[in-house]
């Protein structure tokens, strides 16, 4: 094929999922001339999977990209069809936003703001070859033979990288939603060295919504109450409850996994058709089924799609059960007896970058300039991607720049948790962000994302100057308040009536209101009645100075926590560090080292099989700064 010179760029961007969207539009937002390739630009920002943005970690991820000024929360706000805030009877450590999106509406906006940025060019076509010369990327080579010259490149390419789809004994190359695959990156990938593995995702069967029997359902409205994404939204943008649209929650019963488990040696999963790994914690129905023996029953979600299909989502039956067993699994859930289905579900294979060759920066260790972000990296989810994208936009903007590489660390967020857990101990399945994988989880919560991020994202250019003041307002608000809850002392007199309404004993002596709100049945209101603040306080402020009081005593033993990493964390280690040639380590520690080269004392200690003895022999060795490297 004929090769030609089609546009020179700073960045390009190799994929329009999640990942690839937000960090084109990071590094045009950046001033970079940007180029987001893609293999269909009808399929930008799409939701092959579940129809819903949020939920326990996932929609902390969606409001830490916002704070640094990414894309996801701001299109969801303007595209969904019901919002919810999860856990709101446990601590503000757990709680999370869950919005079900307009699958076709979400995909359209995101297309439109793209469309929209300034030096970002859409070009739809595949990428099939990267060119790279003396370990360094200069661009990447389409199927058409165009190529386009870049000083970094970000490859975003998700499950379509030499995807195949699964249905019972049917196995076929293609990407989600029956689109093109991309076959010959991931040969050209290869070539390069570059270590893939395998693993496996998928989807459950759609039905039409008039086929089910709604009162064998039980409905699962959205809130009343505002909630957004995006720091920016406004309340009174808030789509009433009315409009909202409900999910329906089933279950699976006795004759559901009777008809899989007479069926399970057509099951591809046990069949030895599917070769790829697929995610523990999003298992399809026949692997929960045998997995669980003991559950007479498995919950089941019926999610609208869009408000322009009547495409009904079945979340809770993943599955690649051939299609007749679908239909009849289907139909023996009550509600569901009727059930027309309009999609078969399916599980789709694709390669997966082993992300142990990454740094923190999500740059590759073997080629300069090279970043990989999303799925590419073995992750599942749309909000993890996205958080990538974001990270490896802004770093390879930073790289042509000319600056040190934006490395998110695990007590600033939950990105920056799960890229450390991915460079740091690799994944050998699909990785899920879990709540339980932050330690400083009350360090990362929903509401305090801005606190958290934003001045990151005004650093680089990615925070408008409007947007930056209201946050600075509302900081230096919750600060005043913090400040003054201290400085006002409750008398007895005052909460007689008060306390006797809460059936608590009475006050003895003054207190200050600031100790006052310690306790759990004391609000900012109740406080802000006897003393109201010289001027009106947001709600936003409120719940920052309510939580902040609260959990102060547990906020401050992490943050102690965290100051102690920090040391750690401030400890470089060379890059390239002849790890043989520390005689005292344990050969176990050396290969693991030598494999991941940490770039902190810090990530060497989190390292599976690096023990502290290692760690403390390794902090010698470097401060001693008699060490030896090695060549790449």
């Amino acid at each position: 094929m004929q090769k030609y010179e089609a546009g020179n760029y700073d960045v390009v961007v190799v994929g329009g999922g999640h990942a690839g969207v937000e960090a084109a539009l990071a590094a045009a937002r950046m001033g970079q001339k940007t180029l987001l390739a893609t293999i269909s630009l009808d399929k930008i920002a799409f939701m092959p999977c579940n129809p819903s943005i949020g939920g326990p970690a996932k929609g902390i991820v969606v409001r830490e990209i916002d704070a640094l000024g990414g894309e996801m929360g701001r299109n969801i706000d303007k595209t969904y069809i019901q919002m919810r805030l999860l856990n709101t009877a446990k601590g503000p450590a757990v709680r999370a936003l869950r919005a079900q999106a307009d699958k076709h509406l979400y995909s359209l906006e995101m297309k439109k703001t793209l469309e929209h940025t300034e030096n970002l060019d859409l070009k739809q076509g595949i990428i099939e070859e990267l060119l790279i010369e003396d370990d360094k990327i200069e661009g990447v080579v389409s199927n058409t033979g165009a190529i386009y010259r870049a000083k970094s490149v970000v490859l975003t390419t998700g499950t379509s990288a030499r995807g195949q789809i699964i249905i019972g004994e049917l196995k076929y190359s293609s990407g989600p939603e029956n689109t093109l695959p991309s076959i010959k990156l991931q040969e050209n990938l290869e070539e390069h060295g570059f270590e893939l593995n395998r693993f496996k995702t998928g989807t459950p069967p759609r039905i039409h919504k008039d086929s089910i029997d709604y009162s064998y359902t039980e409905e699962q409205p959205g809130d009343p109450e505002p909630h957004h994404f995006s720091y920016e939204s406004k309340d009174e943008d808030y789509m009433p409850i009315e409009d909202q649209y409900s999910c329906w929650l089933t279950y699976t019963n006795e004759g559901t996994h009777e008809t899989i488990l007479s069926n399970i040696d057509r099951a591809p999963m046990f069949t030895g058709i599917i070769d790829g790994v697929g995610a523990r914690y999003c298992p399809s129905i026949e692997d929960k089924v045998v997995r669980f023996a003991d559950k007479n029953r498995h919950q089941i979600f019926l999610e609208p799609e869009s408000a322009d299909t009547d495409e009904i989502y079945v979340q809770g039956l993943n599955t690649s059960l051939p299609e007749d067993v679908q239909v009849d699994m289907l139909r023996s859930v009550k509600g569901l007896e009727n059930a027309q289905m309009m999609r078969t579900g399916y599980a789709i294979e694709y390669d997966v970058i082993l992300p142990h060759q990454l740094r923190p920066s999500l740059e590759t260790k073997m080629v300069e300039g090279l970043f990989t972000a999303g799925q590419t990296n073995g992750t599942s989810g749309y909000e993890e991607a996205a958080g990538q994208g974001l990270l490896a936009g802004i770093n390879a903007a930073l790289r042509n720049q000319g600056k040190e590489p934006f490395i998110m660390k695990r007590n600033e967020s939950y990105i920056g948790v799960m890229v450390d857990d991915l460079v740091t101990k690799g994944t050998a399945e699909p990785y899920r962000l879990l709540t339980s994988r932050a330690e400083y989880r009350l360090l990362l919560r929903h509401d305090n994302a801005d606190f958290r991020l934003t001045d990151y994202g005004y650093d680089f250019g990615l925070i408008s100057e409007e947007r930056y003041a209201a946050f600075t307002e509302k900081r230096e608000q919750t600060e005043a308040e913090l400040a003054r809850l201290k400085t006002v002392r409750i008398k007895p007199s005052q909460v007689v009536e008060y306390l006797e309404e809460k059936e608590e004993p009475q006050l003895k002596d003054g207190i200050l209101a600031y100790d006052f709100m310690r306790r759990p049945y004391v609000s900012y209101d109740d406080v802000a009645a006897i003393y109201p603040p010289e001027e009106e306080v947001s709600k936003a402020v409120k719940e920052q100075v309510e939580i902040h009081i609260k959990y102060e005593g547990y906020i401050n033993k992490a943050q102690r926590k965290v100051d102690k990493v920090k040391r750690m964390e401030n400890k470089k280690i060379p890059e390239n560090i002849d790890y043989k040639l520390i005689g005292s380590l344990a050969t176990e520690a050396v290969d693991r080292l030598t494999k991941i080269q940490p770039e902190t004392i810090a990530q060497a200690s989190r390292i599976s099989g690096v023990t502290p003895s290692d760690i403390a022999i390794l902090s010698v060795y470097v401060e001693q700064g008699s060490y030896e490297t090695v060549e790449n």
